[in-house]
Formats: C-alpha cells, structure tokens, sequence
C-alpha cells in the first residue's frame, strides 16, 4: 500500500505545444491539477521535470500555481539520468515513486525502468499519464505492469494516501475529487 509519509510524485514534462497534442488532454489537464492539488493537501512532496525547456518551454501555466520548487530540466528521457533529480529524489528519502505527465511510452517509461532498477517502489497513475497515440500509452502501460510497476488512478491514489476518513487532509480531497 501507498503511504503519504513514504511517497514522492514526479511531474514529468507536461510542457507546451507537446501536451496539447497528446490524446485526451483535456481530462489529462483535470486529472494532474487533481493530483497537485491532491499531494499538495496530503504533504506530498512533487518532483517537476521539465524536457529540453529551452526547445519545449516551460511546465503549462495553469500547474505553476500549485507546484512549489523549481523544475529540473533535462535532455535525456529518463529523469533518472540527470543528477539533479536523483538528488532531490534521495533528499525526500522516500522510497514510492508516483509518476505521472507525458509521453507514456517514452519519459514516463523509461523514468520507471530506471527507478525499478534502483531499487524504487514505482507507481504510474493510469489516467494521468498519455501519449500523442492512444496505442503507444496502452503498449507502454502494458509493459510497465508486467515490468514489475504498480498501475493506479487519480481517485484511487488519493483516497490510499488519504486511508482514513478522520484524516484532516479528508475534506479537501473530497472537494479536489468532485
């Protein structure tokens, strides 16, 4: 089971003209400002990453209201080969890895291979992740689960973080998940 005191979300690339094209990015937009919203109540920490920004530009407007820190930016696929994330990674000392943001089959894909292999308890939130094409998100999420990666759902993440209704954080989920 997920625990908040041991979970760590990591926002990957949800940049520019890039996540617009992505399939179904109006309810992917809903489903990550949830989950900001979401680990932001439940004292969370997020990790943003942002790819090649310079090219791409910067995290979309409408989530830098509700993430704190800066991005890290990178050029390679796997947020895992820039030191930076590491770093800030180890400094959560948190061992459940969330992910979610684009593209499935790429970023979000290979971020997950890499963090399996050290030694991560690694999460992919089924419905807040996409591809450009539908069949490369399912392919990816396929390949993830039989890798050893745990599939989830906005709702479903937050209400395990949550675990118990006299929790403080309750009513603002409730509210975020309306």
């Amino acid at each position: 089971m997920l625990k908040k005191e041991n979970a760590v979300l990591v926002f990957i690339d949800v940049q520019g003209k890039l996540s617009e094209l992505v399939d179904g990015s109006e309810a992917l937009f809903g489903n990550l400002r949830r989950l900001l919203q979401g680990m932001n109540a439940l004292d969370v920490p997020v990790i943003v990453t942002e790819q090649i920004p310079e090219k791409l530009g910067p995290t979309r407007d409408e989530f830098q209201e509700v993430i704190t820190g800066q991005p890290i930016a990178k050029s390679a696929f796997s947020c895992c080969c820039e030191p930076a994330f590491f770093q800030c990674l180890a400094k959560s000392e948190r061992k459940q890895v969330i992910l979610c943001g684009i593209e499935t089959h790429i970023c979000v894909y290979q971020t997950a291979m890499d963090l399996l292999e050290a030694d991560y308890e690694v999460y992919v939130v089924a419905d807040a992740v996409s591809s450009r094409d539908p069949a490369n998100k399912a392919l990816a999420l396929r390949r993830l689960e039989n890798e050893g990666v745990k599939l989830t759902g906005t709702e479903m993440l937050l209400f395990e973080l949550l675990g118990d209704a006299k929790d403080p954080a309750f009513k603002s989920i409730l509210q975020i998940v309306k």
